[in-house]
C-alpha cells in the first residue's frame, strides 16, 4: 500500500481492506512499515514493549513470529512499528542486499497467510523500495484531489525502476480512489482523469469522505467493526471483493 503523498487515506485503506478480507475468511497479515506507527495505534497493537518490524530488520536471525501479534479481529494479525523504524534507512545503507531485508522476513511467514499488506510511509526512500521489492503488487490509495494526482507519475516511475532492478514480478494492482466527494466537480474531474490515465487499473468503488473514519480511528477499530452497516464499511467490502476478483488476493 503505497503513496509518497501523505494524508490520502493509505493507513485507513490498509486497515479496512485487511479487515474486510479477514471478515470474508482470508488469513491476513498487515505490516506497519511507517515510523509514525499509525497502523499499530489504530489496531491497538503493543508497539512499545514488544518486538517490532525494526527489530526484525536489524536482527536477521530473529523469528518473525516473535513480532507477529493477533488483533481483536479474527484472521487479522499485525507486525507493529514505532519511531525506531526511522533509523532503519540509515542503518541499512551500508548493508549488502539492503533492498531485500523485508523480503527475507516475509518469506519466512508468507505461506501462513492468504494476503500480506505492507503499509508504507509517505516517501520513496529505502523502506519503500524494500516494500516494493518484497511485494507481488502495489495498491495506490489516491485522494481525488489535483495535488494528489500530480505525485502518482513519480510513484509509477519508482515502481518501474524496482521492477527493472530488484523485482521483475512487481505489478501495479490498481488505484483506489479515496476521500471522494461526488458532489464536487473537482473530485469528479480528478476521478475521470485517473480513469483515463490508468485505464482498467482504477477500482470501481470510490471511498467517500465521512466523519465515521476519524470516529473509528479514535475507537481503534476498522470501520467494518465500528460501523458495520455504514456505506463506508460496505465500500471497503466492495473493494475487497474486487481485489479478489482481480486475482490480487487468494
Amino acid at each position: 500500500m503505497c503513496n509518497q503523498k501523505g494524508g490520502v487515506g493509505k493507513t485507513t485503506t490498509t486497515i479496512n481492506l485487511a479487515a474486510s478480507l479477514a471478515e470474508y475468511g482470508r488469513k491476513v497479515l498487515v505490516v506497519d512499515f511507517d515510523p509514525q506507527g499509525a497502523l499499530s495505534v489504530n489496531l491497538a497493537a503493543d508497539y512499545q514493549d514488544a518486538p517490532t518490524i525494526y527489530d526484525l530488520m536489524m536482527n536477521v536471525t530473529m523469528d518473525p513470529h516473535d513480532a507477529i501479534q493477533g488483533t481483536e479481529l479474527e484472521n487479522l494479525d499485525i507486525i507493529p512499528a514505532n519511531i525506531d523504524l526511522s533509523a532503519a534507512e540509515m542503518n541499512l545503507v551500508t548493508e549488502m542486499g539492503r533492498e531485500r531485508v523485508l523480503d527475507g522476513i516475509l518469506h519466512k511467514v508468507k505461506d501462513e497467510y492468504d494476503v500480506i499488506f505492507v503499509d508504507c510511509q509517505p516517501s520513496l526512500g529505502l523502506l519503500t523500495v524494500n516494500a516494493l521489492t518484497a511485494a507481488h503488487g502495489v495498491l495506490i490509495p489516491m485522494a481525488t484531489e489535483f495535488f494528489a494526482l500530480r505525485g502518482v507519475a513519480l510513484l509509477v516511475q519508482t515502481i518501474d525502476k524496482v521492477k527493472a532492478r530488484t523485482n521483475p514480478s512487481l505489478q501495479l494492482d490498481g488505484l483506489i480512489p479515496t476521500m471522494h466527494d461526488a458532489r464536487t466537480l473537482h473530485s469528479r474531474e480528478v476521478l475521470e482523469r485517473l480513469q483515463e490515465a490508468f485505464e482498467g487499473k482504477v477500482f470501481g468503488t470510490a471511498i467517500a469522505r465521512t466523519v465515521k473514519f476519524p470516529d473509528a480511528t479514535v475507537a481503534r477499530k476498522p470501520i467494518t467493526s465500528f460501523a458495520p452497516s455504514s456505506e463506508a464499511a460496505e465500500a471497503y467490502r466492495r473493494v475487497a471483493r474486487e481485489l479478489v476478483s482481480r486475482g490480487c488476493a487468494a
